[in-house]
């Protein structure tokens, strides 16, 4: 089943867990504490409105990856694709509500894993008309296994799909490190 196939049929924990996890993935870009978004994933765990948790991970997150240089361009586009999806995240968990923004979600962190796919430097810029790089590929496997994890098991689902999400979130942790690196080795 395709990724657009599992959003369409998620309902709303799994819709909510699924943006929650692309932001949570992609947090290094920001700078932020990886334990920022945990109280959004209790949320999701007991139910509780998930409006409070998330105006404060915005009020921690505002200007951080604001201004970088570290990483070049492709860091600084990815980084204002990631605080676009925090700030779009809806304050209310409907279904209806969550669709879009998780829809959103997985369209950004895919485009944010192909600007920082070493793999795919230099290449043009045509998704979906090419062999996803490495770093893409992997982050479309983890969205699909996040959605298929809270499809199968619903609540329970949501520590595994947690822990999907810290196995990417130190995936491109280390891709903006090395990104980094490299950048100021060059003199970038």
């Amino acid at each position: 089943m395709s990724l657009e196939e599992r959003i369409a049929r998620a309902d709303e924990r799994g819709l909510a867990a699924s943006g929650l996890a692309c932001l949570d993935r992609c947090l290094p870009l920001l700078g932020g504490d990886e334990e920022l978004l945990r109280p959004l994933w209790g949320s999701l765990a007991d139910g509780s409105d998930w409006g409070a948790p998330l105006e404060k991970a915005r009020g921690a997150l505002l200007g951080l990856g604001e201004g970088e240089e570290t990483g070049g361009d492709a860091h600084a586009e990815a980084a204002r694709l990631v605080a676009h999806m925090l700030d779009t995240a809806p304050a209310g968990r409907t279904a209806e509500a969550v669709r879009p923004w998780a829809e959103s979600c997985s369209e950004v962190s895919l485009r944010v894993h192909r600007l920082l796919d070493p793999a795919a430097e230099g290449a043009p810029d045509l998704v979906g008309t090419e062999e996803p790089g490495p770093l893409v590929a992997a982050e479309l496997r983890r969205q699909l296994t996040v959605l298929e994890l809270l499809e199968g098991h619903g609540k329970q689902g949501l520590r595994r799909a947690l822990d999907v999400s810290g196995e990417g979130r130190r995936v491109l942790r280390a891709v903006v490190s090395r990104r980094a690196r490299g950048s100021a080795e060059s003199g970038v």
